[in-house]
């Protein structure tokens, strides 16, 4: 079992043999505050404060780690108290660095720190010029990260860093692109969603849980912006940081980039990578880890590209190159996403559906091919009670979606709305229910 596995197992452990009133006495500001104090106490942390780091990075020249972690979060206590917590294997390496616990995206820099806002936790490791050696942190599921990270990835994460660093300035010219393009507002208080209520700093004298920005609030305000508008929302926004594996690579957790397995038929397959091959670069970028392959892959836009990748199989380097087409992020999962709440109000009115299992198509009206999605969860509040009002029920099966009856996922029917319906329509959505088929109209929402 990996060390992941049973930091897990064990937190569970704990935190199921607490009272529970004690567990329940701790309010989110406590949190906030005695994470600060712990942190701060030990003194191994710079916590909150990146100029310092930076600062600190130049006049060591030791590069700089960076952790952003929301605060609180139980998701991602998971890896981020085995870093606080000296881990043995990791220590070592976090030694050679600057370290800085970032907490809140308040007045972070946008143009520096890009990442998959739905992640809660995500590091960078950087030099102390601002070039960005490498990202590590991912996931594909709401609630499971095995699988995705492991504390051994991140060690390779961070050994690779250095050996990046201890190479500099002579790897500078590969690590460019790792910088992205101007943000739309330079820092997350900025944005039009989100000007009104947050400032730049924590707010540690008053509410200071409620004063933080969220990682996928800045996702949100991005999106926010251009419905607010009555625009589409770009496909390459809806289907940001695509997973690997949505094009057939099966990385390994505990390494930088090693093929665990590829999926057969894929642009992966096709593109000739193979099970146990070792991915040096892509687009001739080194790679650290699968955040760093997931940065790549959200560079290439929607309508397509080619990823040319220098691969490592049985000692020997081979050049490779893997096209990808148009509607090629299609294939990313969405639905597990915190982004997808809100898609949800924007699009279904605060439904949540599933596939229908395939022993029930052809059964009580559901068709036996096309679109049948059953809806397990109808929102009841505000926005999300959309759907509700309208007339939707739990159970109900969407078989056509404004006369559009191929779309055979949640994820194809939040792309789908977002990218060609905009807000302010009404549409017609087509129901079977208790083998009766219904036509409810559905609003569509900024």
């Amino acid at each position: 079992m990996s060390r992941i596995a049973l930091a897990i197992i064990a937190l569970t452990a704990i935190a199921s043999s607490l009272p529970y009133a004690a567990a329940q006495q701790k309010t989110r500001d406590q949190k906030v505050r005695e994470d600060r104090d712990r942190v701060t106490e030990a003194g191994f942390w710079i916590y909150n404060d990146l100029d310092s780091g930076f600062e600190r990075a130049r006049q060591t020249g030791k590069p700089l780690l960076v952790v952003l972690r929301c605060i609180p979060c139980e998701e991602c206590v998971k890896l981020d108290d085995d870093l606080v917590d000296e881990d043995p294997v990791l220590r070592p390496l976090l030694e050679q660095f600057v370290c800085v616990r970032i907490v809140s995206t308040n007045g972070l820099d946008l143009s520096l720190f890009q990442f998959d806002t739905d992640q809660s936790f995500a590091v960078f490791m950087l030099n102390a010029d601002r070039t960005i050696y490498g990202r590590f942190g991912t996931r594909s599921h709401r609630t499971e990260w095995i699988g995705d990270v492991s504390l051994k990835g991140l060690a390779e994460a961070l050994n690779g860093a250095l050996a990046l660093h201890r190479r500099w300035p002579e790897s500078r010219e590969s690590l460019l692109a790792k910088t992205g393009p101007a943000p739309l507002f330079d820092h997350p208080e900025n944005f039009p969603a989100l000007r009104e209520r947050y400032t730049g700093e924590l707010d540690y004298s008053g509410q200071v849980a409620r004063s933080c920005i969220h990682c996928h609030q800045i996702g949100d305000a991005v999106r926010d912006f251009y419905r607010s508008r009555s625009e589409p929302i770009p496909a390459d926004i809806i289907s940001p940081y695509p997973h690997p594996k949505s094009i057939g690579m099966i990385l390994d957790p505990d390494q930088r980039s090693g093929l665990r397995d590829v999926t057969p038929g894929s642009p992966a397959d096709r593109g000739g990578l193979k099970q146990g091959d070792r991915i040096e670069s892509l687009n001739g970028q080194p790679l650290l880890s699968t955040a760093d392959i997931q940065w790549v892959l959200n560079s290439i836009p929607a309508t397509g590209g080619t990823l040319t990748a220098v691969v490592e199989r049985d000692s020997r380097k081979l050049n490779l190159q893997i096209l990808l087409q148009d509607g090629w992020k299609e294939a990313d999962n969405i639905d597990w996403r915190v982004s997808a709440w809100g898609l949800s109000r924007m699009v279904l009115g605060g439904l949540r559906l599933e596939a229908v299992e395939p022993q029930q198509r052809g059964r009580n009206g559901i068709p036996e091919s096309g679109m049948a999605l059953r809806v397990r969860y109808v929102g009841q509040y505000n926005e999300h009670a959309t759907a509700k009002r309208s007339g939707f029920q739990v159970d109900d099966v969407i078989i056509a979606f404004n006369n559009q009856n191929s779309t055979a996922t949640e994820s194809d029917v939040l792309r789908y709305g977002t990218t060609q319906l905009l807000p302010g329509k009404t549409i017609a959505v087509d129901v079977v229910r208790n083998g009766q088929k219904l036509t409810l109209q559905l609003p569509q929402q900024k």
